[in-house]
């Protein structure tokens, strides 16, 4: 089932420029925030520590820094 919710144009600018890659949708933005969120409660020191690592992944990503599906299975000899 789903649904339509109601979100400041801001607020969706700024969950577009999280998006991870171009076709990531908004359900996968915000179970990436909710578990974020989590980890933040749960994990002070983690948390900083994740965030740190998902903000160098999606520079690597964006600079095409990255492997592919098939590339990995490749190599990974699957």
């Amino acid at each position: 089932m789903e649904t339509t919710i109601r979100i400041n144009p801001e607020t969706k600018t700024k969950l577009d420029e999280f998006r991870q890659y171009r076709s990531e949708s908004y359900d996968e933005l915000v179970r990436k925030l909710i578990y974020l969120a989590r980890m933040c409660e749960k994990e002070p020191k983690l948390s900083q520590k994740t965030i740190q690592e998902i903000k160098e992944a999606r520079e690597r990503i964006k600079k095409g820094e990255f492997y592919t599906e098939e590339e990995a299975k490749k190599i990974l000899g699957l």
